[in-house]
């Protein structure tokens, strides 16, 4: 397959690509590298059948030749991380809304419609309970800053569905859950990088808020071999899909595990949101997916445990100091 992918230099991109890469395919990645990384693709950068283009989706030359020449479009460029969130949400609109419609309106173009994954996010639900796909959205206030981000990746699917509809783009729309695992940033506001740098430095673990708040982790291995299924199940097409793990750990307790797993010495410490964030902050307390139209579609199963997971970083982390590395676990 010939696969494109947005913010191939991401987190979550990065990983998709040497996958995709490993199984041999034809890949190409563009990525503007604002919050992407060129040492994310460092492994496989000289593959006879990868190509980096470094250039922005809304004003790439390219573009329009490269959706005709893709079989898989996985559009995961956009704006990530509670602190780029929060500082700069005209960003959030511009990479996020406008990037998205400006990619479909390209594949609408294209003579041949490739299977086209917009990568969304649990961030759609705010507040909801249950985080089923069919469920009701309960979205904060539009004056709280954070929920540009929920509201951009909602306008997504929007977009999305509707190039389904009316253009017969064959898209599908995973909303993922939180995702860990190597070659993840904390320099953006993700919790488990920070606390793993924290703990393996004897520094404070910073817990924002109370720590009662739940997350649900899932490895970004796990993620992307769910990508890869959904993306040949035809029944697929049309749907919003929960992607992520449904075992809940509170933040607290993902503190003292990550202290545990790494032998630290550090102190947990809590620090009021307002104080962590610069602005007014109010958290989602409970964030768990659905996933039984995941499970309903294809045969998934996860791999990895949020204790192997962890295990794997705090090893790598170590290596890192140990080899005068670079110290991300990203």
């Amino acid at each position: 397959m010939n696969i494109l992918i947005t913010g191939g230099c991401g987190f979550i991109g990065s990983h998709l690509a040497q996958y995709y890469l490993e199984k041999g395919h034809k890949v190409v990645c563009i990525d503007n590298l604002d919050t992407g990384k060129i040492e994310n693709i460092s492994e496989f950068q000289q593959h006879q059948s990868f190509t980096f283009e470094e250039a922005d989706l809304l004003t790439w030359p390219n573009l329009q030749d490269t959706v005709s020449w893709a079989d898989v479009i996985f559009h995961l460029a956009a704006s990530v991380g509670m602190f780029k969130v929060l500082h700069d949400p005209i960003a959030v609109i511009n990479n996020n809304i406008i990037a998205c419609n400006h990619l479909l309106q390209a594949i609408a173009n294209a003579q041949k419609k490739p299977i086209t994954v917009i990568v969304s996010s649990s961030a759609v639900y705010g507040d909801s309970k249950g985080l089923c796909e069919s469920s009701s959205l309960n979205l904060k206030p539009l004056t709280n800053s954070h929920m540009t981000y929920s509201i951009s990746k909602l306008s997504e699917e929007v977009i999305g569905y509707a190039h389904f509809y009316q253009k017969n783009i064959p898209v599908i729309l995973p909303r993922i859950f939180n995702t860990i695992g190597p070659r993840q940033t904390g320099q953006y506001g993700m919790v488990v990088p920070r606390f793993i740098r924290q703990a393996c430095e004897n520094e404070p673990l910073t817990v924002f808020g109370d720590g009662h708040q739940t997350r649900s982790f899932c490895d970004v291995r796990d993620v992307v071999a769910a990508l890869d299924l959904v993306i040949n199940t035809p029944e697929s097409i049309g749907k919003s899909i929960n992607i992520g793990n449904n075992r809940e750990i509170s933040i607290n307790n993902l503190a003292e595990l990550t202290k545990s797993y790494s032998k630290s010495n550090s102190e947990i410490v809590h620090i009021p949101y307002d104080e962590a964030y610069g602005v007014d902050y109010v958290d989602i307390e409970q964030r768990c997916p659905n996933l039984n139209t995941l499970f309903a579609l294809t045969s998934f199963q996860h791999q990895w445990t949020l204790e192997d997971t962890l295990k794997d970083l705090i090893t790598k982390y170590k290596q890192s100091q140990n080899n005068g590395w670079d110290h991300r676990v990203s």
